[in-house]
């Protein structure tokens, strides 16, 4: 079942550099087009997994502040650690 909370951790997935863009994208488009989607957030996952989608298209990408927006719209919030790393 694909909830909004499921979508978040996806992103955040990418956003930590643990699956790339394209699964990123991969998994979206899979979503939208056979995802079986909780009904109480059918509206927010759709809305983020269609944005998502496009981010492999070249005048659409997906920014930081995309990510941000997205994870806001589900109900997340973004926050960032620094670590020093050599």
């Amino acid at each position: 079942m694909i909830t909004r909370h499921l979508v978040a951790e996806k992103l955040h997935s990418y956003l930590n550099h643990e699956i790339t863009l394209a699964q990123l994208v991969d998994w979206c488009e899979n979503v939208v087009n056979e995802g079986e989607i909780d009904d109480k957030d059918t509206d927010v996952v759709m809305a983020a997994a269609t944005l998502i989608g496009l981010a492999d298209v070249d005048n659409f990408g997906l920014l930081w502040q995309d990510c941000d927006s997205i994870l806001k719209t589900l109900g997340y919030e973004l926050n960032f650690d620094l670590k020093k790393v050599a």
